[in-house]
C-alpha cells in the first residue's frame, strides 16, 4: 500500500490520481499511524516551504516520517516542496529548518539569463545520472513539468540523482539509501512521469 502523506498540500490529489493510473493502491495519511500502515510513502508539497514544514509539525508527521524513513527503512519519494522539505533548512522568507534528512539548502533560483524569470514554470529537460533506478527506462534527457523558485543546494554531489538548467545548474532529483526526491512535478509530467513514479514504486534500495 502507498501512503501518499496528507497534510494540506494542494497536489495530493493529483499524486493518487497518478498513482491510480498505474494500477496501485494509494491512501492518504493524515496521522502517524497511518505512514506506519503504508509499504511506501510520497511526501508532496505545493506552496511556501515554511508554511508546509509548519503543516507536518502541527500533525507530529515530522517526527513520524523521520522515524519511517530513517529507522524504519522505508522508502519515500519527495515532490516538489516534499523534495525540499528533506533539507537541513531553507532560506525562502527567512531561514527555516527542514527535515535533515539531506545535506543541502534550500536556496532561490538565481538564472544568469535576465530573460529568464523565477519562478520557472514548464518544462525543461533533466540530465539523470546513470544507472538511477528513479530513471530506469527513460531517455537520456528526458522533459519534466517543474513548477518552483528554489532548488536545493547540495554539499554531497553522490547524492544529486538529476540535474537541470534554467541559466545554470541546479538539482533536479536526489537520492540516498531508501530516500529520494525530485523538483519536478512526476504526477504532471504525463508518460515519462508515470515512468519515474512507476520506478519508484518498484524500487527496492
Amino acid at each position: 500500500m502507498i501512503g501518499v502523506v496528507d497534510y494540506g498540500s494542494g497536489n495530493i490529489l493529483s499524486v493518487r490520481n497518478a498513482l491510480a493510473m498505474l494500477g496501485a493502491e494509494a491512501v492518504l495519511c493524515a496521522s502517524p499511524e497511518a505512514l506506519a500502515a503504508a509499504d511506501r510513502l510520497i511526501l508532496p508539497g505545493v506552496g511556501a516551504f515554511a508554511a508546509c514544514a509548519a503543516s507536518l509539525r502541527r500533525a507530529g508527521l515530522d517526527v513520524a516520517l523521520t522515524r519511517e524513513a530513517l529507522d524504519g527503512g522505508k522508502p519515500i519519494l519527495g515532490i516538489c516542496v516534499g523534495l525540499q522539505l528533506m533539507a537541513r533548512r531553507s532560506f525562502e522568507g527567512g531561514e527555516h529548518p527542514g527535515l535533515g534528512w539531506f545535506m543541502a539548502d534550500v536556496a532561490r533560483l538565481e538564472p544568469a539569463d535576465p530573460a529568464l524569470r523565477v519562478p520557472q514554470i514548464g518544462w525543461n529537460d533533466v540530465r539523470c545520472r546513470p544507472g538511477s533506478p528513479l530513471f530506469a527506462g527513460l531517455p537520456d534527457a528526458p522533459d519534466f513539468y517543474f513548477v518552483h523558485s528554489y532548488a536545493l543546494r547540495c554539499d554531497r554531489p553522490e547524492e544529486v540523482d538529476a540535474t537541470g538548467d534554467y541559466g545554470g545548474p541546479f538539482t533536479a532529483a536526489v537520492r540516498r539509501g531508501n530516500i529520494a526526491g525530485t523538483q519536478f512535478h512526476p504526477e504532471k509530467s504525463q508518460d515519462l512521469g508515470l515512468k519515474v513514479l512507476e520506478n519508484f514504486l518498484d524500487w527496492t534500495p
